[in-house]
């Protein structure tokens, strides 16, 4: 079997970043099957890579987080027409997998199913177009609806959907009603994010950290959606209240600058800023944390995003701050894996965080759980039996455990 694997911005775990689609790429060429991804990078020129097994395609699309709605806008339809003219080249695949942000990568799929009768599975990892229109960033009315329009057509005219999250699925159920929608969340490497391997010995120096002291952690984007300011937030009413809790955060994002002066003007002694890192400095860091900060701005489609770092935290044994109502937090709550953090209610997070660092058996208890929910629901291998179930069902079996959503009852 054949698949061309479209994901615009494709990574490795040795790069940094959300390395899903390596993952699952891996492991439907561990299961046999041929992969020829198709992918973007900044570099002015083509250029073909093969990494465990997956023959990369990088298309000479340059793109950054800061880059306006026209430059992004630009660099999307480029990749549709970059990507267009390498599939005619290719040899034919059985079909195509393919995966949002943005939504333009659609456009690939339709045109390969009308010109020549591929079919294609669109995975949607956030809902596109309703997120930025919900935040603001698309507010052209015939915009937005061309943008509804072409949502619908491409989810009208896959082969089979799959979604990330138990609020995209009924999404787009009620986009489409006739679709075929498979919930295939984000997922833990937990033999890579492993508390019992794993050692933060290098990234300890730089933090400064006392390990015995209460330490929270964010890792990730540092964008307009992303609320981080809201640990700052949590760093200051810690540090009125004389708590000598330890904060970090690593990552990037257009926001990056503006955060750490905020920081520097509030006097967060105790939290340390650490560069965008790998898989790896991630790992390290991780493994010196107790609570992982979880966060996006409050915006009720953001409440349907399924995160890279919540499912990495899981799998480090790492309790959960989350600051979203979604089923992110239902998950947290029902497992007894954390908190909501509440920035209208920050007494009440005080509390319950001072029971915590006072009760180091109720703080190992969440860590444990953490971890066992990252084994028993989210595993890596899980997520790739369900991805081959659902690429070829007549020949892979549906896996014992998927459906995530009866977790939260």
């Amino acid at each position: 079997m054949k698949v061309i694997y479209i994901h615009q911005y494709f990574v490795t775990p040795r790069e940094g970043g959300a390395v899903r689609s390596y993952h699952l790429a891996k492991g439907l060429v561990d299961a046999g099957i041929e992969v020829e991804m198709i992918t973007a990078h900044n570099n002015p020129e083509y250029d073909f890579k093969v990494i465990e097994g997956i023959k990369v395609h990088y298309l000479p699309v340059a793109y950054d987080n800061s880059f306006g709605f026209f430059r992004r806008s630009y660099a999307f339809f480029s990749f549709v027409h970059l990507a267009k003219q390498l599939i005619k080249k290719l040899p034919r695949p059985d079909l195509l997998y393919i995966t949002s942000t943005p939504l333009t990568t659609g456009f690939i799929g339709l045109w390969a199913k009308k010109k020549f009768a591929l079919p294609y599975i669109f995975e949607v990892r956030d809902l596109w177009p309703e997120a930025p229109i919900q935040v603001g960033a698309i507010q052209n009315r015939f915009l937005k609806w061309r943008l509804y329009h072409l949502e619908a057509k491409i989810y009208r005219h896959a082969l089979q959907i799959v979604a990330l999250s138990p609020g995209i699925r009924q999404y787009i159920q009620k986009k489409s009603p006739q679709a075929s929608i498979n919930l295939i969340p984000n997922f833990a490497d937990t033999s890579f994010f492993d508390p019992a391997m794993a050692k933060g010995d290098k990234i300890l120096k730089v933090l400064g950290w006392d390990t015995k002291k209460l330490t929270i952690a964010y890792t990730g984007a540092i964008g307009d959606v992303n609320a981080v300011e809201e640990l700052l937030t949590l760093a200051m009413e810690a540090k009125r209240k004389n708590k000598n809790w330890q904060f970090a955060i690593m990552g990037k994002g257009k926001n990056l600058f503006s955060l750490q002066q905020k920081a520097k003007k509030m006097e967060l002694e105790h939290l340390v800023f650490l560069p965008f890192g790998n898989k790896g400095e991630v790992r390290e860091l991780l493994s010196l944390t107790d609570l992982a900060f979880i966060s996006f701005d409050h915006w009720p489609v953001l409440q349907t995003n399924s995160p890279n770092k919540f499912f990495d935290s899981l799998a480090m044994g790492n309790a959960i701050l989350v600051n979203q109502k979604g089923w992110l937090n239902e998950l947290v709550k029902s497992h007894q894996i954390g908190y909501y953090f509440d920035i209208n209610k920050m007494d009440l997070l005080i509390d319950q965080l001072e029971r915590l660092e006072k009760d180091k058996k109720m703080l190992q208890g969440m860590k444990n759980r953490s971890r066992n929910l990252a084994e028993l629901y989210f595993s890596k291998e899980l997520t790739v039996k369900k991805l081959l179930f659902t690429i070829a069902p007549q020949k892979y079996p549906r896996p014992a455990i998927d459906e995530v959503y009866n977790l939260t009852g």
